[in-house]
């Protein structure tokens, strides 16, 4: 039986899951209406061409990245939280990520995170230079991060494996080492190592009682 009621934000809901799922390849009109129980008719009527259809998917995906908060008591927690919820978006939806990037959106799309990461840099005593540095060296970590996932996720099975590789003597006699490399990565847990690293590194220039030049750097002293 054929639905009737539908609405156009329905018709972007059912054809984000697909793109999702499957890629923008399998969003065809015909599957879109099936998905909805509708006629192919209501989906033009609702959202115009296939076309029309994949512009407003990009423009639901820029807003929906917009959406990120951040958590937190200190600047630390909430620029971590920035980046972990940056992380988990762009993993979520690869498939639309790269159809924003084909548009030449990516810019627009990160610059609520990036607003927000300005914000936390702001308020842990960063400006100028430093405050940009910080801000995209956070944003760098995390898509790169992201890409490497996703990398070693779609690699075909490796020969030898890091299992085979990493022995006692290759990891410098340090058997828990070799262990350690030997088995799978923790992905979510190494995200967040670097992660806290690299904030706190970023951070430390916004310490009070630490001298800065008037550029927005840390001070040098003359013999550095």
């Amino acid at each position: 039986m054929t639905r009737t009621a539908l609405t156009g934000e329905e018709v972007l809901t059912a054809a984000a899951r697909l793109v999702r799922a499957h890629g923008p390849g399998a969003l065809t009109m015909r599957r879109l209406a099936t998905e909805l129980g509708t006629a192919v008719t209501s989906i033009y009527w609702h959202v115009g061409n296939r076309e029309s259809l994949l512009d407003a998917l990009v423009e639901r995906t820029v807003r929906e990245m917009g959406d990120i908060r951040p958590a937190g008591h200190t600047p630390h927690a909430r620029i971590v939280s920035v980046a972990r919820a940056l992380r988990t978006a762009l993993r979520e939806r690869p498939h639309l990520i790269a159809m924003v990037h084909e548009r030449g959106l990516t810019e627009r799309m990160f610059l609520p995170a990036q607003q927000a990461l300005v914000h936390e840099a702001h308020a842990a005593g960063l400006r100028g230079q430093l405050a940009a540095e910080a801000v995209r060296a956070v944003q760098f970590q995390v898509v790169g991060f992201v890409l490497i996932e996703r990398n070693r996720e779609r690699s075909p099975e490796q020969h030898p494996s890091e299992g085979e590789l990493w022995d006692s003597p290759a990891a410098g006699h340090d058997p828990a080492l070799a262990r350690a490399l030997a088995g799978p990565a923790d992905a979510e847990r190494l995200f967040l190592v670097s992660l806290d690293a690299l904030v706190k590194s970023l951070l430390a220039p916004g310490d009070p009682g630490r001298p800065a030049s008037g550029n927005g750097r840390p001070s040098r002293s003359p013999a550095s």
